[in-house]
């Protein structure tokens, strides 16, 4: 038994009942109204599943009711009975935003058919709908969490960039939302319809990345037995995200330019190019001005990409912001761990917003799930933090600072630290990182940002086995 609502519009109190009996019979509740007028104080009060009307009634006729329902209920469907039948007026309904019409009279079955497909279509438009204001929510640009300055202009710029077709290149370090920006751009885009494909290019193979890219044709190489579609094809009329493009191999950036300059990709052992249409936007935590003077990345690609340049900011430069992420985490750990009446009490806020998040938001979310996970009680006290958290970090002034009256540079300061630990460890990265409490990528990452070379030192790329006594595993 459907629990779809039907209402009946027509000036024949025979017809009216012969229909409601019929709809009845298949299941559907069914009200009735003589007029037009009725029709609409009746829709006003109890909206209908559908209206099912006659064309021809005196006063308000039936399609100046269709015209009134378009208006202020677009998404309710309309069936219009009419007696004549004739092509100009089912025509002039359907223009007008009917479903589809019945001639009378009106055939049983064909009755059901018309209403069973007009119910089900507009099923289907409202669960598009559903899922699509679902993926605003999830993907919108208000789904970043955040208030700083730094962050509002980084979205405002994302925003009207969104609404171009120009390709865009996201710097930034991992573990800061990438791709979550990349989405709310797609997704607020004219494409927002068509696919948004992920390709990240640090995670495959050098020798398949081509392959995962641009497809194959069945025997170009030794394991294709089939015709394979890439991640570029997919992505047709669409975004295509290029996570990671500073790890692309530089043959292989060739390619890329290519196909962003004509519009067209050349699948592996192909005789002829494919016309896509893609928009472009790629991310990468590494610095692509020094990988380009050191021959690594193409600089026509560079620009090509980076029509529209994004600087994501790290953590540790917004931590006003840190607070609203944590209890953003807390909440949702809590609910899928099952414990709804664990506290977080706020006292234990400025503890996360003294540490410096190398791994970014991923660092802060895992952390928040472990805190959840292994709390004793019903509040999480100092001693459920880890012990980074709960460590007190040294106070600035015991650096004894001087600042010099006519401005300093903040770059140049971080770039000397840098250097100081590096050598005082002998060029050691690891140990270098270690004391200056940022992970080992973080200080690779900065190394590249500020064209620091890496030193020959032993054991310089070798990882201590285990983690650092006293510092998160990341």
């Amino acid at each position: 038994m459907t629990s779809a609502r039907i209402l009946v519009v027509d000036d024949d109190e025979n017809l009216r009942w012969v229909l409601q009996t019929q709809l009845e019979e298949l299941g559907y509740k069914v009200s009735t109204a003589c007029g037009g007028a009725e029709a609409l104080a009746a829709i006003q009060k109890e909206p209908p599943s559908l209206v099912l009307t006659d064309l021809k009634m005196p006063g308000l006729s039936g399609m100046e009711l269709l015209r009134k329902i378009r208006a202020e209920c677009p998404e309710l469907p309309v069936v219009i009975m009419t007696a004549f039948g004739t092509i100009q007026s089912a025509v002039e309904a359907i223009r007008a935003g009917a479903y589809d019409y019945l001639s009378k009279p009106i055939d049983y079955e064909e009755l059901g058919l018309v209403v069973d497909r007009a119910l089900e279509h507009f099923r289907l438009v409202a669960e598009v709908q559903s899922l699509r204001a679902s993926l605003d929510r999830k993907y919108g640009f208000e789904n970043i969490i955040g208030h700083s300055e730094s962050l509002l202009l980084l979205l405002d710029t994302a925003a009207r960039a969104a609404l171009s077709d120009s390709s865009i290149l996201i710097h930034a370090e991992t573990g800061t939302g990438k791709e979550l920006l990349a989405r709310a751009i797609h997704f607020n885009s004219r494409r927002r319809d068509k696919p948004f494909v992920t390709i990240n290019c640090s995670a495959i193979p050098r020798e398949l990345l081509e392959s995962e890219l641009f497809g194959h044709v069945r025997g170009s190489f030794t394991g294709a037995v089939a015709h394979k579609v890439g991640k570029v094809e997919m992505a047709h009329r669409g975004t295509l995200f290029l996570d990671e493009i500073g790890e692309m191999p530089v043959e292989l950036q060739v390619k890329v330019l290519r196909l962003i300059q004509q519009g067209e990709l050349e699948k592996v052992g192909a005789t002829s190019p494919t016309k896509v249409d893609v928009r472009f936007v790629a991310a990468t935590h590494r610095n692509l001005r020094a990988m380009i003077e050191d021959g690594t990345f193409r600089e026509d690609l560079y620009y090509r990409l980076a029509v529209i340049p994004l600087e994501l900011p790290p953590l540790r430069d917004r931590a006003e912001d840190i607070p609203e992420l944590v209890q953003h985490f807390f909440l949702n750990v809590r609910e899928k761990q099952g414990r709804p009446d664990l506290v977080l009490s706020p006292a234990l806020l400025p503890r996360f917003q003294d540490y410096r998040w190398p791994g970014n938001i991923r660092e802060l979310e895992n952390v928040i799930e472990r805190i959840v996970v292994l709390a004793r009680g019903t509040e999480i006290t100092l001693s459920d933090l880890p012990d980074f958290l709960r460590r007190e970090r040294p106070a600035v002034d015991m650096l004894q600072l001087e600042l010099p009256a006519r401005g300093i540079s903040l770059e140049s300061v971080e770039k000397e630290l840098i250097t100081r630990a590096l050598e005082r460890f002998g060029g050691n990265q690891t140990h270098a990182a270690r004391y200056l409490d940022i992970s080992r990528k973080a200080l690779i990452y900065r190394m590249e940002k500020h064209g620091i070379r890496k030193r020959a030192a032993e054991g310089e790329d070798e990882e201590p086995h285990g983690a650092p006594e006293n510092l998160p595993v990341i």
